[in-house]
């Protein structure tokens, strides 16, 4: 069944990480029927459009001049034409270019059209061996160390499994940083998915840190997937107690500001902490 498509279309082209067979048909059939196709680097992408013998015109789309080219790209869509938008690899705007585009277009009352395909969070996930029911993908961290381990504080408590990409040649640094604040969990790290080179390495961070310093060679943009927090451990009714008798002879503080701080710090009930300080008031402590 032929599919055709209607006009005023921006379609999202996922294309392959590397092995030019994960490419999908409908993909391949995307790019040859679209008017025009705006591509993050030309010159890779023809490559992949040779391989394919697709001959559609295309126009680079970049971070640099994604915002200019939405003020040419947009006028060509109100004339009715459909423009793909493909990355180097991958699905575009997952850490790539075309978020600017897709918002420029959005606003234009002009459609955007997802073609799913490959995606490096998504393959190396299924790979990883480590859960896939909650999973957060962080992308790129900030590169100024403070900002750094500020942005990795703010996942510590996170149970979902943690998504990070690195470029080969800060994914040690990454990986040193993540242990010094979050511990040696478990992790996986998968470079050169789909690739001939293709690695995953499995284990705690520090293995995984052993292996790369064990002299293998890494290239291509990482994936690292590390575990999330495990499960709060509850505090015994015995040391809640111990806790809030230390807390109640050294500050002053409202029963319900107090309760609401310890519920947050441990991660038990607040009318468990509230009642409990009732108590240990009544038999004398506190200020």
């Amino acid at each position: 069944m032929s599919w055709k498509f209607s006009v005023k279309k921006t379609l999202a082209v996922a294309t392959p990480l590397g092995n030019l067979e994960d490419m999908t048909f409908r993909a391949v059939r995307t790019l040859q029927e679209v008017d025009l196709i705006a591509a993050e680097d030309t010159r890779h992408s023809k490559k992949l459009l040779s391989h394919y013998h697709i001959t559609t015109d295309i126009i680079s789309c970049h971070e640099h001049n994604e915002v200019k080219r939405a003020e040419k790209l947009i006028p060509i869509l109100h004339q009715g034409k459909d423009i793909a938008l493909i990355t180097d690899a991958g699905t575009p705007c997952i850490s790539d270019p075309g978020f600017r585009l897709v918002t420029a277009v959005l606003a234009q009352n002009i459609h955007v059209v997802p073609i799913p395909g490959c995606c490096a969070v998504i393959a190396g996930l299924s790979a990883a061996g480590l859960p896939t029911d909650r999973f957060l993908f962080a992308g790129f961290l900030p590169r100024k160390h403070q900002q750094q381990i500020r942005a990795i504080q703010a996942l510590a408590p996170l149970q979902a499994t943690l998504i990070f990409y690195e470029s080969p040649r800060r994914i040690r640094a990454l990986i040193d940083q993540l242990m010094a604040v979050l511990g040696d969990r478990q992790a996986c790290l998968a470079r050169e998915i789909t690739k001939l080179h293709e690695e995953f390495i499995r284990g705690t961070l520090s293995h995984v840190m052993a292996c790369l310093d064990a002299g293998t060679p890494t290239k291509g943009e990482c994936t690292l997937f590390l575990a999330g927090a495990g499960e709060p451990e509850k505090l015994p009714q015995q040391a809640l107690e111990t806790l809030l008798q230390k807390r109640l002879e050294q500050e002053h503080g409202s029963t319900a500001m107090v309760a609401k701080e310890i519920s947050c710090e441990h991660k038990i009930s607040k009318k468990l902490v509230y009642d409990t300080i009732v108590r240990l008031k009544s038999c004398g402590y506190g200020k």
